[in-house]
């Protein structure tokens, strides 16, 4: 993004940076391109075959795939929805997890990031910035194009919070109300949590029949709740999440047909990305009480008023945020060095320097409000009762042969993109590291608005332009060590370097005992 150190940068700021530029002679920025992106929660991508996603399959023959593509840390799905509609990391975008503490909003527990409450109270408290930058759907709308966003999802209210349109749908919600009662009059109502497939393909037919009907729209969001909702109930590789794959190709069939219907194929450019991948629960951990019991007055709610000291846990998944009220020094390092000592650490992130940890920054997640110390779950390669590879602890709120994310594990860092239209390349392989960070700034590239504030890159290797050359490429492991009297903790994290893009490639952790 820019050298120095991180800062916040409002939107009033950014809006002023920004300029739309000419796509083409006497072409209007609006009328000759259609960008869609359409999210397979949880798709891992040893899961895209010809079998399992034929439609898939096809469109990326016609397109690139992205090799090496990653999730921003924790991998977990608003945070990646957010660098999706952003473009930048965790820590500059103000959302740095699912489930947070905030206690402007809330002292006494931990709350959903992307709870209409939350984020109403959250830009109250911020002057309008919970989401500290501008999002593609803002800024596409701020230069006089079009949007739609259908997610089957409450990720979808983070794209353009404060845009009450009709064409905006989040979860069976919308900030129009007059918009709902219109779907359900002829789709019926939004169905149940336990039917993700029905809810999948309602949100689909809210793009394609009724958000398409006038026109297709400059920018179009379609954001699938499968597989994940069933990997979350089984594990991968299950055969009902098999059938949620199929459910999603489908469903990026009925997009296509749409397209192809209203004639806007040959002018769409299609992103097909997860936001994160998927593991399996080898341990479900409960860390409050390990903690409690090692004499740390730890808690996942305040029953009273917080006392210094304390140590509020939240757990994501695969990642737990731990909160130090009073930000206690001795306390965070007695926190630290308790995980350390465990058989389910993987890294360590913390506010401060300390011994045998990574700092927040480190991972992008040091920004405003950020705990004061972060955990990935340790995880493994070895497989489950399906055969698929990708093992983790986790925390309490699942149990062990389920499925969950959010680690540091190569296999939840690692999601897919492929990308197919006028825009991008035909039938390559992209092989240089990539994220979900990359996708708003290489949409703005299409579309004719440029930014100077982004994390991500242009995929410039993957569009076709014409004269840019590569930026350089590197990876490097860094390591954090601590002795202790009854052994060692070790912990690594590899990162991988595009330009001034930093992807984190997988890290892990490991107390070896003295022999």
């Amino acid at each position: 993004m820019r050298d120095g150190p991180a800062r916040f940068v409002s939107t009033a700021v950014v809006a002023a940076l920004i300029n739309v530029t000419s796509i083409g002679a006497g072409a209007s920025l609006w009328e000759d391109r259609h960008v869609v992106i359409v999210v397979w929660d949880g798709m891992r991508p040893d899961f895209v075959s010809e079998q399992n996603t034929p439609v898939l399959w096809k469109l990326a023959q016609r397109g690139v795939t992205f090799r090496n593509h990653h999730s921003v840390y924790p991998s977990a799905t608003i945070v990646n929805g957010t660098a999706l509609n952003t473009g930048v990391y965790p820590e500059h975008s103000g959302i740095l997890a699912n489930h947070d503490y905030l206690p402007g909003i809330d002292p006494r527990k931990s709350i959903d990031v992307e709870n209409l409450e939350v984020v109403r109270k959250g830009d109250g408290l911020s002057a309008g910035e919970y989401v500290r930058v501008p999002t593609l759907a803002e800024l596409i709308r701020e230069h006089g194009g079009e949007c739609a966003i259908a997610t089957a999802k409450t990720v979808g209210l983070l794209f353009d919070r404060n845009h009450e349109s009709d064409h905006d749908v989040f979860a069976g919600q919308s900030l129009a109300h007059d918009a709902i009662r219109s779907l359900t009059g002829t789709l019926g109502p939004f169905p149940s949590a336990n039917q993700p497939s029905e809810r999948d393909s309602w949100t689909t037919k809210t793009l394609t029949d009724f958000l398409w009907a006038k026109t297709v729209p400059t920018f179009s969001l379609l954001w699938l709740s499968e597989p994940d909702d069933t990997e979350h109930k089984t594990s991968p590789g299950d055969p009902a999440v098999i059938a949620a794959i199929k459910s999603s190709d489908q469903n990026l069939g009925r997009v296509l047909e749409a397209l192809d219907r209203y004639k806007a194929r040959e002018t769409t450019d299609i992103f097909v990305v997860s936001d994160h991948g998927f593991s399996t629960i080898a341990r479900s951990i409960d860390v409050r009480k390990i903690l409690s019991d090692g004499g740390l007055d730890a808690v996942t709610e305040f029953t009273t008023e917080p006392k210094p000291g304390q140590v509020m846990v939240v757990g994501n998944g695969g990642t737990v945020l731990f909160y130090v009220i009073g930000h206690d020094a001795a306390i965070t390092r007695r926190l630290v060095e308790t995980l350390q000592q465990t058989d389910f650490a993987g890294v360590l992130f913390t506010r401060e320097s300390m011994e045998g940890a990574f700092v927040l920054e480190s991972a992008k997640i040091d920004g405003q409000g950020a705990p004061d110390v972060e955990m990935a779950f340790r995880w493994n390669e070895n497989k489950n009762q399906f055969g698929v590879a990708g093992m983790i602890d986790g925390d309490w709120q699942r149990a062990a042969g389920k499925g969950t994310h959010a680690t540091l594990s190569k296999f939840d860092m690692h999601n897919i993109l492929i990308a197919a239209g006028p825009d991008c390349r035909r039938g390559a392989t992209d092989e240089l590291p990539t994220g979900n960070v990359d996708l708003a700034p290489t949409i703005l590239r299409i579309v004719g608005i440029k930014s100077a504030t982004l994390d991500g890159r242009v995929l410039n290797e993957a569009i076709t332009l014409t004269g840019v050359a590569l930026p350089k490429t590197t990876t490097e492991n860094v390591e954090a060590t601590k002795k202790f009297p009854a052994g060692t903790w070790h912990q690594q994290l590899k990162i991988s370097r595009v330009g001034s893009t930093i992807y984190l490639d997988e890290g892990n952790g490991a107390f070896a005992h003295q022999p």
